[in-house]
């Protein structure tokens, strides 16, 4: 991180768009009043910049003054939906491979909801730039989209690492890891096994798996039971805003975005173009994400003093913003600031948990690979657009693989074998994954009879990608469609 010659941090600065100046000034006024060290280094990301033509949300200057400063506080950034440009949010997270999202749900003070009293005090961490989140997506068919889900045995590492680091750093006892293994057996699966495997590493933090359909059902009947929840990115997104749902929403919920070169905290909610410039915004999220700031540089006794008088602040409930104020009747932004600037340096009766320093492990900067002791090529999975039924397709490729080192082993639609028939009831789509089996298992890449299967099936069908079948040290790599044998 930089530091100023006055021994202040050096943050960049992304006030956002919507209400982000409002509670982005807000925030600046808290610290300069608690003499927070922390110098602003202001840049611009999203509505503003999109606007430019500059199709990440983000410019040089703005990615450039993060690299240097490692830190950055940002407001919420508009992101265009459904079309357009990528998120400007997603741009900066991969950019700096700011790999796991900290997103901690507690009951404030004063904040009343149907789980008042139920003592939630948890923090979910969310593996935040591999998963479907990858974005790599593509028509397949005019009416078929294919989404790759990507998880990798040390992307799973390093963010269960980072669960059990974080449970150490705030005295937790317990991180439970959320998957749908039951499914997904490969790739959420990996994440089952790699927390299985380093999970002893941390002898002293008790450990369990969830099926994650089950954990959003148990974060609403017994939420209080969760300390640590450690989970992949889709599965992470949702459930931190249901999460946040049982404390208050989102108008209060912070969050971290970690890496090994950058940190930048956020708040959680959108830009709330209805009531920006109206000077009635909530700042309480992105003021404590710039709590979760101060920690993260070591001003602990700076952090505890501003939460400590934003915890007052909610409790005499005397000064809140519309969305928080039971009557719903609230103040302007302003007097809000004003109160909890007022409470600087009282003590609530809500205490500030103890925090150490959080430690990241760091990650070598080379290619991640592991070498099989044994690799065997089973065969392929030719991916056919075609409208053709599918026994009459089954007979068109059985011709096809005629004489080659392969034959055609089965035909599935959407994940369901329809070839050889099971005697389902499956609704077809123009969209068939065929699968080749090679009559004897090769080494390497396989015999040049498959790119010649290939070409055969193109000269008679439309094919869309090609997907080797691959086992490793014994255990096949690929999973069977429903419904085979």
């Amino acid at each position: 991180m930089s530091a100023t010659p006055a021994s202040k941090t050096r943050v960049t600065a992304l006030p956002g768009d919507g209400i982000g100046p409002e509670v982005f000034e807000a925030t600046r006024r808290i610290f300069e009043a608690a003499n927070a060290p922390i110098e602003w280094e202001m840049a611009e990301a999203g509505a503003a910049v999109f606007k430019k033509g500059i199709a990440s949300g983000a410019p040089r200057e703005t990615l450039d003054s993060i690299a240097k400063n490692r830190l950055a506080l940002k407001g919420p950034l508009e992101t265009p939906v459904g079309y357009g440009e990528k998120s400007a949010n997603v741009t900066l997270r991969k950019h700096f491979e700011l790999y796991a999202n900290i997103r901690p749900v507690r009951e404030l003070p004063g904040i009343r909801t149907p789980f008042t009293g139920r003592g939630i005090d948890m923090v979910i961490v969310r593996e935040n730039v591999e998963d479907v989140y990858a974005g790599i997506e593509h028509m397949q068919t005019p009416d078929v989209a294919q989404c790759l889900k990507l998880m990798t045995r040390p992307g799973c590492e390093r963010i269960i690492r980072a669960a059990f680091g974080l449970a150490i750093a705030e005295d937790r006892k317990k991180v439970t890891c959320a998957t749908k293994a039951n499914i997904m057996k490969l790739t959420e699966g990996m994440m089952k096994r790699v927390f299985e495997q380093v999970g002893p590493d941390y002898p002293d933090i008790a450990r369990d798996h969830i099926i994650i359909d089950n954990c959003a059902h148990q974060l609403v009947i017994a939420p209080e039971q969760f300390d640590v929840i450690v989970t992949s990115n889709m599965n992470g997104d949702i459930i931190s805003d249901l999460a946040a749902g049982l404390v208050g929403g989102l108008g209060i919920a912070p969050s971290a975005n970690l890496g090994d070169h950058a940190a930048i905290f956020e708040a959680v909610h959108g830009s709330a173009p209805q009531i920006a410039g109206k000077g009635l915004a909530n700042p309480t999220a992105l003021l404590s994400a710039a709590i979760m700031m101060l920690r993260h540089i070591g001003a602990f006794e700076t952090a505890a003093t501003i939460e400590q008088a934003l915890f007052i602040t909610l409790a005499e409930g005397q000064n809140l913003t519309g969305d928080l104020s039971p009557r719903g009747h609230g103040v302007g932004t302003d007097k809000f600031v004003g109160q909890v600037i007022a409470n600087l340096g009282r003590a609530s009766n809500q205490p500030s948990r103890d925090y150490h320093p959080l430690s990241l492990t760091p990650w070598p900067n080379l290619t991640a690979h592991t070498e099989p002791k044994t690799r065997e090529l089973l065969g392929v999975d030719v991916f056919i657009e075609s409208d053709l039924s599918a026994a009459e397709l089954g007979a068109s490729l059985t011709q096809l693989a005629e004489g080659s080192a392969l034959k055609l082993d089965s035909i599935s639609n959407r994940g369901v074998q329809v070839w050889p028939s099971t005697g389902g009831q499956t609704f077809l789509v123009d969209h068939f994954d065929c699968r080749f089996m090679l009559k004897e298992p090769a080494q390497g890449n396989g015999p040049q009879g498959i790119s010649d299967l290939v070409k055969a099936i193109g000269q008679e069908h439309s094919w869309m990608h090609v997907e080797k079948l691959q086992r490793f040290d014994g255990k096949d790599a690929f999973e069977r469609p429903q419904g085979e044998a």
